[in-house]
């Protein structure tokens, strides 16, 4: 097998062991996630185990994709954002403002979003749809889900928690996993700071060592064979789905962020790797049929939908240019299925003293990647009200409410209505008023 015909190695002015050595990197800047997707889809249910692996194949699956057919160091896996509006939005209680569906109908959301997604990569319309939201909205969109994810993260480590009237405040600081979560984040922001590269896993096994003495970490073993994934392994369920009076806002929700995460991400990472020629980036039809493959697949296995990962900037940066090191990052990420308890001593859950479950260890890394994703905020026009206000509506209904929906609908809808007062309703494309109708017609009679 010659590797530098599959991969244009010499053309791409790099070599095996560059794209070794950046296959390596981008795997460590991203297995965080292997951790984290079990312990958040467990929550609604699923099983740990299954979860786990589901994540480590369509993840390695993906990824094989994107590096032989798109020929790309863009490494893909189950997206942050993603799991959280799976979990605590589809899934969650409706007490709590989720819509209580089970996890096996919200697998069936995923799948069809990816469906969705495989056919409009062949299409145009996936460019109108681009177009047709804002660049206020799409940054709020970000921003928002960031902080929700933060607020899941702090909530996890114990440093918010329910008061009585004012609804949440400081937790107990005092406390061993509160003190392990402020430890870990503290030494993920510091590796950060110092651009120590794979800096999130660092803090990871630094938190599980500490755990050990303080009583939170229990050892059960390194190395194992791989868990079952037949509790999750072709569990969606479709044909309830449409059953559901909310189907369509959730599939369209699945399908929006995978869109814009995916094409947010190509275009960052190609900027990195200088991919772009002429402003646009070759191969981009193989690009997104490669994540829309890996969310079907993702979706059939039993995880939430898999994406293109900004955290491949960092294999780039280190060298990688070609699919070679996805290839690489891919043979990580199916090593990492005879980890499990490893990754189960880490992921699992830590019940404190008033029996709510805690998760310290992984706590930190959700606030960190909710930092990361609020710096679009400043992408934002706040001087225009028009785009000022429905951008911060956006961005502050999700963690509130603990609903992307409702920030994503409550923003188009505002966006329309002052575009349109101030006569400005030509900027608004067709696409974003039907939609907005659409969100109006839900409240006034599905609500």
């Amino acid at each position: 097998m010659n590797l530098n015909n599959i991969f244009k190695l010499k053309e791409k002015n790099t070599n095996i062991s560059t794209e070794v050595i950046a296959g390596i990197t981008t795997f460590m800047t991203l297995s965080y996630i292997i951790f984290v997707q079990p312990a958040v889809l467990s929550s609604c249910g699923m099983d740990f185990g299954a979860v786990m692996v589901a994540t480590c194949l369509s993840s390695a699956v993906a990824t094989l994709i994107m590096g032989l057919y798109a020929n790309y160091p863009i490494a893909l896996a189950p997206a942050m954002g993603h799991n959280i509006y799976f979990a605590y939005t589809v899934c969650g209680s409706a007490a709590l403002g989720g819509l209580g569906y089970p996890w096996e109908i919200a697998l069936g959301a995923v799948f069809v979003s990816g469906t969705i997604f495989i056919l409009v990569s062949s299409f145009g319309f996936r460019e109108k749809l681009i177009g047709a939201v804002p660049e206020c909205l799409r940054y709020a969109i970000a921003v928002g889900i960031g902080l929700l994810i933060a607020l899941v993260g702090l909530e996890w480590a114990g440093l918010v928690v329910d008061k009585p009237v004012v609804l949440v405040g400081l937790g107990n600081l005092g406390s061993a996993p509160v003190l392990l979560s402020l430890f870990g984040l503290t030494v993920i922001s510091i590796l950060l700071c110092l651009q120590v590269k794979g800096a999130i896993l660092w803090g990871i096994m630094a938190s599980t060592l500490l755990g050990f003495p303080m009583g939170i970490v229990k050892y059960q073993g390194f190395v194992s064979l791989p868990p079952s994934i037949i509790p999750t392994f072709f569990k969606f369920n479709i044909v309830d789905l449409f059953t559901k009076k909310e189907f369509f806002a959730v599939v369209f929700i699945f399908f929006f962020l995978d869109l814009f995460d995916t094409v947010g991400t190509l275009i960052a990472v190609s900027q990195e790797g200088n991919f772009m020629k002429k402003g646009k980036l070759p191969r981009a039809k193989q690009a997104l049929l490669s994540d829309a493959v890996g969310t079907v697949t993702g979706a059939v296995l039993g995880t939430s939908t898999v994406t293109s990962y900004i955290e491949s900037a960092a294999g780039i940066s280190a060298g990688g240019r070609t699919g070679l090191a996805n290839i690489v990052t891919a043979f990580l990420m199916l090593a990492s299925l005879f980890f499990y308890p490893l990754i189960k001593m880490i992921g699992g859950g830590y019940q404190a003293a008033d029996g709510v479950i805690l998760y310290p260890i992984v706590a930190p890394v959700l606030i960190i990647i909710g930092c990361f994703m609020v710096k679009g905020m400043q992408r934002i026009n706040w001087d225009d009200y028009t785009e000022g206000i429905p951008a911060f509506i956006t961005l502050i209904l999700m963690p509130v409410t603990f609903s992307i929906t409702e920030g994503i609908a409550f923003g188009f809808i505002s966006y329309c209505l002052l575009k349109t007062v101030t006569g400005k309703a030509k900027q608004v494309s067709p696409i974003l008023y039907v939609f907005s109708a659409l969100f109006i017609l839900r409240y006034a009679f599905f609500a």
